[in-house]
Parts: structure tokens; sequence; C-alpha cells
């Protein structure tokens, strides 16, 4: 999605310029045109220097695909974890290891299958995968929403068929549209529509970031709900057990204060590229989308620590799957099922 101008590209504008006469017909080619053998591969990374940020973007993108594959993996080969929140994470980890996967192509189409349907691709691919994370992070906090809402008949109502049908409808729509590009919804022909992802049109740029708006505005919203409820229940247990307000009380706030490094984080990642992507077009230098689509890729990054690596029943399985031991402190104690 972050597409530097090509060798062929940066030919062109050479040509404006009155280059020699025997690179004129390279110069006018079509910067998609698949049919022609005078650049190669070996042409292109000769002539064209690998941007610095494109090589963070694609090793964040495999860190990315490794953490989330370490999850994956987890959740599969446990049976344990097969409740609705952990098909949740699974389907959050999911998108962030395509996402990674994404990265990782995107390096590959811009320095070595540089044609408009690689192009198409990536940037479909991107889009889903980003989408699919943003909308998994959503209904893990609405399923926390619920467990706590509706306390009594959350484990009757949020059955695993249930689970499974919003998954399915979650990426379908995650599909859909990461199919846009190729359908037509890109800049390929009309370079003066491009947003700051090519080759994603501005228009559709700016809906996808208010659309993300708008769900960064619903999960604030029912974070807030969840503290309110969580401190509610803290009095009422207060009020029936003196005894242990001051321990309620510790646990309420350490609470909060995991939600609101889930929702900061998130925030901080996603915000500023969003507003971005809603006031800038493919004028403005590349240095502003590279320096804020990181932060967002990073999301992905710090997504498997918040919500699986300090799950305790993901890090017993972990800790079994690499030494076959279980620390002392997993061996007592308890705790709820909606621990995230």
């Amino acid at each position: 999605m972050l597409h530097q101008p090509s060798a062929i590209a940066m030919g062109h504008l050479l040509h404006l310029h009155n280059t020699s006469s025997d690179k004129m017909s390279l110069h006018h080619q079509e910067p998609w045109d698949t049919n022609t053998s005078a650049v190669t591969t070996s042409d292109l990374f000769l002539d064209e220097t690998v941007n610095p940020w494109d090589i963070i973007l694609c090793v964040t993108g495999t860190v990315m695909a490794c953490e989330n594959a370490i999850v994956i993996a987890i959740l599969f080969y446990t049976p344990s974890l097969r409740s609705p929140m952990f098909i949740l994470i699974g389907s959050l980890a999911l998108a962030d290891l395509l996402a990674g996967v994404g990265l990782i192509m995107n390096f590959i189409v811009i320095y070595v299958f540089n044609n408009e349907l690689a192009t198409l691709s990536s940037a479909g691919l991107l889009l889903a995968a980003f989408s699919a994370s943003v909308f998994s992070l959503l209904a893990i906090t609405v399923d926390r929403y619920l467990s706590l809402y509706n306390a009594l008949t959350y484990h009757t109502e949020r059955t695993l068929t249930f689970t499974y049908v919003l998954i399915i409808l979650l990426w379908a729509l995650c599909i859909c549209i990461g199919l846009l590009p190729i359908m037509g919804w890109n800049c390929v022909r009309d370079q003066s529509s491009c947003s700051v992802l090519r080759p994603v049109t501005k228009n559709n740029a700016a809906v996808l970031a208010v659309s993300f708006l708008l769900v960064f505005a619903l999960m604030m919203q029912l974070y807030l709900q969840i503290c309110r409820i969580a401190f509610r229940h803290a009095q009422q247990i207060a009020v029936q057990h003196q005894f242990m307000a001051t321990s309620q009380a510790s646990s309420t706030r350490k609470g909060v204060s995991t939600l609101s490094l889930i929702l900061g984080t998130f925030a901080l990642c996603w915000i500023p590229f969003a507003v971005y992507s809603l006031i800038a077009d493919s004028s403005y230098p590349m240095i502003y989308t590279y320096s804020l689509v990181l932060p967002a890729a990073c999301n992905s990054v710090i997504n498997p620590i918040i919500y699986a690596f300090r799950n305790p029943d993901i890090q017993k399985s972990l800790w079994l799957a690499c030494c076959g031991c279980l620390p002392h402190r997993f061996l007592s104690g308890q705790r709820t099922s909606s621990d995230v």
C-alpha cells in the first residue's frame, strides 16, 4: 500500500527533463505494463534504492507474523482454550498474522513484482487484515461488556455457535473491504485521486478513517460502561464483606488500569493515522505517512501481549509447550473466566 515510485515511473520523470534518446522508449511505457521486457528484477534492485522505512515495516510485519502464529498455535493445540473469549482472541491473532504477511508482501511487491495486480492484491490483503484486526478488537470489547452486564446469563447466551457465526460475518465483511481495490476502487488510472495510501483513493480512505473513528468511539463508550459496572460490583461486595473491601478495591483498580492500557494503546497507535488520512492526500511527503503507519502497524505487535500473553490460561499452555513445567503461581489462586 505504501507504494513508492518504481524505477520505470522515475525514468518517466527523467524523460520530461530531456534524458538521452536511447531511454525514451522505456520512459514512455505505462507503469503497469507487464508485457515489456525492458526492465528486469535485477534492474529494479540496481536502479531503485531500498527505502529504510520499507525495511522497518517489513521487519515489523515479520515480528507480527511470528508473534501471532505462536498465539494461533497455542489456541489450536490446547483443547481447553475453546471458549468464546479465546475464539475472539484467535480471530484477532489471525487478523494480525495476515497483516504481518501483508507488510512482507508489500515489500516484495514494491521491489520485486512491481505490477498492477500484485499492488492491488497487496493493498487488498492489508485492508482486509487491519479491518479484521480492528473489528476483532471491537468484538472482544463487546464480549467483555456482556460478560459483566449479563453475568448470570452470559454463559448460556454466548454459545460457541453464536461466536462462530459472529466471526464468519466479521471476516466476510473484511474480505469484501479487501476486495475493493481489485474491483476497481483504486487510483491506478487516476493518480490525482490517490490518498496517502496508494492505490486507495482519497474518498475511500476517508470512509475507512471515519468508520474507524466510529468504532473507536463505540469501544470507548463500552469500556466506560465496563468501568462503571466494575466499580458498582466492587461497592456491592465491599458492603456485604467489609473485610474484602481492600483487596476488592485493589483488584478493581488493577482492572481499570488494564482497560486504560488497552484503550490508550489503541488510540495512540491508530487515531493519528486515521485523522491524517482524512486531511492529507498523495501530494503530502511520504515521510509523514510512514511515520504514522508504523505505530498503527505496531498495534498488531502489541495486541498479542495485551490480549494473549497476559492471559493466565495461555501463559500456562505456553509454559507447558516450551518446557513441560509450570511455575508455582499457576498451581494456586483463582480467577474469573472473563480475564483477558
